[in-house]
């Protein structure tokens, strides 16, 4: 009899195993952001750079990690000619929103690569094309930093908080 009871222990542990997932694990999605504006590997439109209106995309994110207590948001472009230039830095921002309208934000504001809080569009200078990175990251704390830090403070806060990022790449030249 009890050969045949841990037999079936055994076969209900693997029929179990077998079953798909159920609960938060199966919902948990992978963290993304996207735009409605630009296309992933796409061209930036005009009114979202220097030589139009200068105001930021609508960008969205979503499966964002159980646990996150905050959002950033970087832009930064690779390509220009002195190195890295941040664009757009924006911390502590909410789990809980779906993204940014064009033209808006909600969060703290870090420094760009002049110094000032807020967004700068891609200026490239003439010539090349140049990668625009948004890239957005779930924490699992609140940085609370000091007004208007820059993109290598608000990275260094972030240091060991990390649970997901997620890159969007548009394309801009001049």
């Amino acid at each position: 009899m009890s050969h045949n009871l841990a037999l079936a222990g055994l076969m209900v542990s693997l029929v179990v195993s077998m079953l798909p997932a159920s609960g938060n694990a199966a919902d948990v999605s992978k963290l993304s952001i996207t735009s409605s504006a630009i296309s992933d590997g796409g061209t930036i439109p005009v009114q979202f750079t220097c030589s139009g209106a200068d105001q930021s995309p609508p960008l969205s994110w979503g499966g964002v990690p159980q646990g996150t207590k905050s959002l950033v948001l970087l832009l930064e472009d690779p390509d220009a000619p002195s190195g890295t230039f941040v664009h757009w830095v924006v911390y502590d921002i909410s789990p809980s929103l779906p993204g940014f309208k064009s033209g808006a934000a909600e969060g703290s504001a870090g420094a760009n690569s002049i110094g000032k809080a807020g967004y700068m569009g891609p200026c490239p200078p003439p010539g090349n094309l140049h990668h625009y990175h948004f890239r957005v990251f779930a924490l699992d704390t609140n940085l609370n930093l000091a007004p208007n830090p820059s993109a290598q403070a608000v990275r260094d806060a972030m240091n060991g908080h990390l649970l997901e990022s997620a890159e969007l790449v548009g394309i801009f030249g001049r």
